[in-house]
């Protein structure tokens, strides 16, 4: 699943482009895929164009006019795919190499008057497309924490949110209501930067490790974005370029290989529904 880093890179290289064009063509090929009503979701797109790209967490919010927002979630396989004559350059799930648009996992295509194309191809469905008003946009960022780079994370908040808590550090650190946009890869991360592992309590951590954490978690997302994400495979990000942090991550992705630490071998497990990395010997 794309996780901040991801979509804030998605966000920025999109708005470089498609700011102030006019979309004149709509292609639900998934109906599915849209929440809500079909025909009131083309009526707000078809003629409109998009004013601002805004994020929060992992959701794009696409800002429309006359006081709607369109929603894209990617989830854990979307892409968004943006195609001109001269470029193809997609961004978010690494999916392989896209040679062919529409295809099978195509399930909106957003065209526009210069003849640049959107698509959003999604292969196991879970992502999703919703135009809102202000009033319901406002509800839905009521229901996400504070994110790494913002202002009011830092260490006194995470230790008011660990406090007390007797759940894995892991699954509260992919709450999105408490922690906006960290996902399974920087949690990882975040977590042997720390010197923490992934299946401690909570409520079990001292106040020097929850600063330390609280640090780990903010450099680490600060350093993904500043290279533009992860990168599994040949896939590029939306201005094409492949994501650079790929080549510093020091546990995920990496089960049974060395610990750069230690020289131990990294271990995986399935923590909070996910695949978690962490060395059992740096990190206590």
């Amino acid at each position: 699943m794309p996780e901040l880093p991801e979509v804030e890179t998605i966000r920025r290289d999109l708005s470089a482009r498609i700011l102030g064009t006019k979309i004149t063509k709509l292609e639900l090929l998934s109906p599915q895929s849209v929440l809500g009503n079909k025909k009131e979701f083309s009526t707000q797109i078809l003629g409109s164009s998009f004013r601002e790209i805004d994020r929060i967490g992992k959701l794009l919010i696409f800002v429309l006019q006359k006081g709607k927002y369109l929603l894209i979630h990617l989830k854990m396989t979307g892409q968004l795919i943006y195609q001109t004559k001269q470029e193809l350059i997609p961004g978010g799930h690494e999916g392989g190499e896209v040679k062919e648009l529409p295809n099978k996992m195509t399930r909106v295509v957003f065209s526009f008057s210069d003849d640049g194309k959107l698509y959003f191809n999604d292969q196991r469905r879970f992502g999703y497309l919703k135009i809102v008003d202000a009033k319901e946009l406002a509800k839905i960022k009521e229901k996400f924490g504070p994110e790494p780079l913002q202002a009011e994370f830092n260490a006194s908040f995470l230790k008011k949110l660990l406090r007390g808590r007797r759940g894995n550090i892991k699954a509260l650190l992919l709450n999105q209501l408490h922690i906006a946009g960290l996902g399974n890869i920087y949690a990882d991360e975040a977590l042997f930067r720390a010197g923490i592992r992934p299946m401690r309590l909570a409520g079990s951590l001292s106040e020097v490790e929850t600063k330390k954490l609280a640090q780990e978690i903010k450099g680490v997302i600060k350093s993904a974005i500043s290279h533009r994400g992860t990168t599994f495979s040949d896939y590029r990000d939306a201005t094409g370029k492949r994501g650079g942090f790929g080549v510093k991550l020091q546990v995920y992705g990496r089960s049974k290989e060395k610990c750069y630490r230690c020289g131990r071998a990294i271990t995986k497990v399935k923590l909070a529904g996910r695949g978690t990395h962490f060395c059992p010997y740096c990190q206590k």
